[in-house]
Parts: C-alpha cells; sequence; structure tokens
C-alpha cells in the first residue's frame, strides 16, 4: 500500500517536477562544452514558442545550434571582464540564445548550444543557466539560483545548472 501511494504522489507532482535541465552533468575549465537544454512541458497546458537562454559570465564563444522549424537569434553584450581565447583578447559576444517556434506540450525537445568554459568558473561550482520559456499566455521562468548552502530542488523554478569541474592537464 505504502508503495501504490507513493506512485500516486509523484504522478500527482510530476508536472511540478518537470523543469528546464542539461542534459551533461559536468564540464571542465577550460574545455569547449555542448549545453542540451531539454524542455520536457509547455506553459500550463500551452505551447512553447520561444525559448531564451541567458548566458552566464565564465561562458564564452557561444554558438546557438539551429533547430529546423525554429528561428534563431543571439543577443550579444559586452563581457564583464575580459577573456583570453586562442591567443586573443576577447570582451564581448553571445549573452542571450533566442529560440522562437511551436513545441506543443504533449512533445518534448532539446535546444543546443556550445561554449568556451573558461578557468575563471571556480571548480567544484554548480554553474547556472537562467532559461525561460514563453507561451501565449504566460512563461516558465527558470531562473532562480539558491543561495549558498540552499538546495537547489527547494527552489520553484530553479535554473538548471552543471557542475565545473578542474581542468583534465589536456584540450
Amino acid at each position: 500500500m505504502k508503495l501504490v501511494l507513493t506512485l500516486i504522489a509523484a504522478a500527482l507532482a510530476g508536472p511540478a517536477l518537470a523543469h528546464a535541465t542539461f542534459e551533461e552533468t559536468e564540464f571542465a575549465q577550460n574545455s569547449t562544452a555542448k549545453f542540451t537544454t531539454r524542455i520536457g512541458h509547455g506553459c500550463e497546458g500551452e505551447a512553447t514558442l520561444r525559448v531564451r537562454v541567458q548566458i552566464p559570465e565564465g561562458v564564452i564563444a557561444v554558438k546557438p545550434m539551429p533547430k529546423a522549424g525554429w528561428a534563431l537569434e543571439t543577443v550579444s553584450g559586452p563581457y564583464g571582464q575580459s577573456y583570453e581565447l586562442w591567443g586573443a583578447t576577447v570582451t564581448e559576444g553571445v549573452r542571450e540564445i533566442v529560440w522562437t517556434g511551436e513545441l506543443p506540450d504533449a512533445f518534448y525537445d532539446e535546444f543546443v548550444f556550445r561554449g568556451q568554459i573558461t578557468d575563471r568558473l571556480p571548480a567544484g561550482e554548480t554553474l547556472y543557466v537562467p532559461v525561460v520559456q514563453e507561451c501565449a499566455n504566460g512563461a516558465e521562468r527558470w531562473i532562480e539560483i539558491p543561495a549558498a548552502g540552499q538546495d537547489p530542488d527547494a527552489l520553484e523554478f530553479p535554473a538548471p545548472g552543471v557542475k565545473i569541474v578542474p581542468a583534465s592537464g589536456g584540450h
């Protein structure tokens, strides 16, 4: 009986537990990382019409992957500091990616981009990447970043995150 009640509770809580996530769980400093953003549902039954990803400081040289049937745009701007990339100093780049199309609530999809993980992102920390899902009459804003020591699962709309690990010695 206890197992049945647990399964029923999990089924009822399902929509509340679903959120934007990354397929990957960790990235090394000084590496090129492929971020696969997973969108598992719409906004209270509505189709997702736009997915916005804010690029956090410390991730540079970002390039999104186009999606068939979706318009793609990037918003560029200055970084908070300068970075060295392949022997050159870079001070600006992609700060936001926007995919516009239609993903019915009954379906799941992935939105992909890559970027250089700089060594200014501390190893052992989690890098949070805010994602906003826009629908016709609302939005799901996966933008909450936990305070130090706070459990991200306690947040209602947690930003997806990946663990930063030390560079492995080579490229």
